[in-house]
C-alpha cells in the first residue's frame, strides 16, 4: 500500500473549507485515512506547523482543531537521513525546511508520496520526485 505524506497546505483544507480550491479532494483523503483505506507518514514537525497556520487564520476554533489533530496520533518520521534530505533540498531550491521536511520523508520512505496544495513549491522541486498536486490527486 501506497503511504502518503500530507502537507500543511492540504491539511488545512480539512477545516478551513471556505475559499479554498480543491477541499473536496483534500476531505476525500481525511475520509480514505479515517477508513483506513491509506496509510499516512508525517515528518516531526507537521503539528507544531499546522497548529501555527490554524491559530493564524481561525485562532477561535485553533485549540479545538489542534486537539482532534493530536489524537489522531498520525505516525511521524524523525529521522536523521530525514532530516539531511531535508536540509540538502532547502539549500539547492531555497526554501524553506519545514516545506522540505514533508518531502524528504517521501523521499526517504519507500513507495511514500507527498500531497501538497503548495504549487509554488511543487513548481519549484517536482523534478525531485514523489510529489503530487493535490489538485491531480485521484483517490
Amino acid at each position: 500500500m501506497k503511504v502518503w505524506v500530507v502537507d500543511a497546505s492540504v491539511i488545512i483544507k480539512w477545516f478551513m473549507t471556505e475559499n479554498e480550491s480543491d477541499t473536496a479532494t483534500a476531505l476525500k483523503l481525511l475520509i480514505a485515512l479515517r477508513n483506513d483505506n491509506i496509510k499516512i507518514l508525517q515528518p516531526f514537525h507537521w503539528l507544531a506547523e499546522v497548529a501555527a497556520v490554524i491559530t493564524r487564520l481561525r485562532p477561535e476554533y485553533a485549540e479545538n482543531i489542534i486537539n482532534l489533530l493530536y489524537m489522531m496520533e498520525l505516525p511521524v518520521c524523525n529521522d536523521l537521513t530525514m532530516l539531511n534530505i531535508a536540509c540538502k533540498l532547502s539549500k539547492k531550491y531555497n526554501h524553506h525546511l519545514f516545506d522540505t521536511l514533508y518531502h524528504a520523508v517521501a523521499l526517504y520512505q519507500q513507495d511514500t508520496m507527498l500531497v501538497t496544495a503548495d504549487t509554488t513549491y511543487f513548481n519549484k522541486i517536482y523534478q525531485e520526485g514523489n510529489i503530487i498536486l493535490l489538485s491531480s490527486l485521484k483517490l
